[in-house]
């Protein structure tokens, strides 16, 4: 088969058997490139076989079978079976009940919220209109650069967008919002907007009259480092910190009577950074419970723990996560509105504190540019051609997918495992309970109240034991009647 998951889905209701399906050509092709883009069935006949797939269901059966006995070898030779058997494959029949089953929504929260919303963004395009002393159409990036740049004069960014117009993209914005407050209102206007479109106005569309639940569509293929992506409606999208996305998230709810469970793993990719960097100052901050980015703040600013600042405490967290994603000074201090002198200090005062750290990003770019491919605890691989690149922002690049991939697949790969045994463990022991979404490192049930306490158990027992590690993974888990207040 091309892609077992959506033909699991399609059959849902006709009861065929698991093991009529073994073989998929689309996670075949996944497990060798990593390439979200060259899976396609149409891709892989043109690249295998050097044909193009007709609508025939004959010849597409037929130019399938012989993709596949072009792709079994190659998994068998790079050592992949194995991975494939145990986490791929079953996830997609976990996926496809996850598809079936669906996650309840309340329209008449979404409407009320988008009365809310309307009245805060014809709020917000008034001042903006005020500030630039006429009226003009926001959303559009030629009216919005000519009122910007040429009427209030804001200083110029070198960035051109399409057709050697002025850019007015995010990142542009957000370099003037700390002194011009039209950019700022720009900005909040763009989210408000999107966040209305994309899931306010949206969802109730998307919903299903018979079950009033919408069926989100999980991607296994979606994104390079082996993440899960899901479409129509993308949930992955919703802000997580802000009040606008909690609100959108208050609309999910559990069948009527029922119990929302949310298990969300602590830091997982900070841990597995102090798994695989063996690093003495992480392993130890970890082993012992410590909030990591209380322990980087008195590292990096040499102080202790109870002399941290809030401010020092938020400085440190971002270059905890500046260190996962590869952020070099200048990204740093873009982040933390500070100057890149400040930035370096920080970093090199962190590399000083936590020199495994520096150690293993040092070796895993050595390493991938050897190998030409980053791989996960599992064993996963991710083909990262510019290693080489003379180019230096495509080589720099390069390097920091280098060092975040194991991370961030690992990551993946070790949620995926503990929602194969999680559904498992659920058929098995009869539960009422289902398993609705994945969200990167996040879970969510739906429970009937006298299985709460058994879902809470299992489901952290599975998640914090999946694969063992130099330190303790820890998940923690919230129960509600809908999914802000679970979390």
């Amino acid at each position: 088969a091309h892609d077992v998951k959506s033909a699991v889905v399609a059959l849902g209701g006709m009861g065929v058997p698991a093991r009529c399906f073994r073989h998929d050509a689309m996670l075949y092709a996944f497990l060798l490139c990593a390439d979200p883009s060259g899976c396609s069935a149409e891709t892989l006949a043109e690249k295998h076989l050097d044909r193009k797939l007709l609508d025939q269901p004959e010849q597409v059966a037929e130019t399938l079978l012989a993709v596949y006995e072009r792709l079994a070898p190659e998994i068998e030779k790079q050592g992949m079976r194995e991975l494939y058997e145990t986490v791929d494959l079953p996830l997609s029949f976990v996926l496809a009940r996850m598809e079936r089953t669906g996650i309840r929504i309340e329209p008449a929260e979404l409407k009320t919220l988008g009365a809310r919303m309307d009245t805060d963004i014809q709020r917000l395009a008034a001042e903006i209109c005020g500030i630039a002393g006429k009226q003009f159409n926001i959303n559009s990036p030629q009216q919005l650069g000519k009122v910007l740049f040429e009427d209030l004069r804001l200083p110029t960014p070198v960035k051109y967008g399409k057709g050697k117009q002025i850019s007015t993209a995010a990142d542009v914005l957000e370099e003037l919002a700390g002194e011009h407050e039209i950019a700022r209102k720009v900005l909040e206007y763009r989210q408000l907007t999107k966040l209305k479109g994309t899931y306010v106005d949206a969802l109730p569309a998307l919903m299903d009259p018979r079950d009033a639940r919408v069926h989100t569509t999980f991607n296994q293929i979606g994104a390079a480092t082996g993440r899960l992506s899901s479409s129509n409606p993308n949930l992955q999208n919703i802000p997580i910190r802000t009040e606008l996305g909690r609100e959108i998230r208050a609309a999910f709810v559990p069948r009527e009577g029922w119990r929302l469970v949310v298990a969300d793993y602590s830091q997982i990719e900070l841990r597995l950074l102090a798994h695989m960097s063996l690093d003495p100052v992480l392993v130890d901050a970890f082993r012992h419970g410590e909030d990591i980015h209380t322990r980087t703040a008195a590292e990096v600013f040499g102080v202790g723990p109870m002399a941290v600042t809030p401010d020092m405490r938020r400085n440190a967290k971002a270059v905890n996560f500046g260190i996962v994603y590869g952020q070099t000074p200048f990204g740093l201090a873009q982040t933390l509105g500070i100057e890149r002198a400040e930035a370096d200090k920080y970093i090199k005062a962190y590399f000083e504190r936590y020199a495994g750290v520096k150690e293993y990003i040092q070796d895993t770019i050595a390493e991938v540019r050897q190998s030409g491919v980053a791989k996960t605890l599992l064993g996963r691989k991710r083909p990262i051609p510019d290693m080489h690149s003379r180019n230096p922002n495509a080589r720099s690049f390069a390097e920091r997918t280098a060092v975040n991939t194991p991370l961030q697949g690992t990551a993946a790969d070790l949620i995926k495992m503990a929602m194969i045994q999680i559904d498992r463990q659920i058929e098995d022991r009869g539960l009422e309970a289902r398993m609705l979404l994945q969200l990167h490192d996040e879970l969510v049930f739906e429970t009937p109240p006298d299985e709460v306490e058994t879902v809470r158990d299992l489901v952290k027992g599975i998640m914090e034991n999946v694969y063992p590690l130099n330190v303790p993974l820890v998940v923690d888990v919230g129960v509600g009647s809908n999914w802000r207040d679970a979390k």
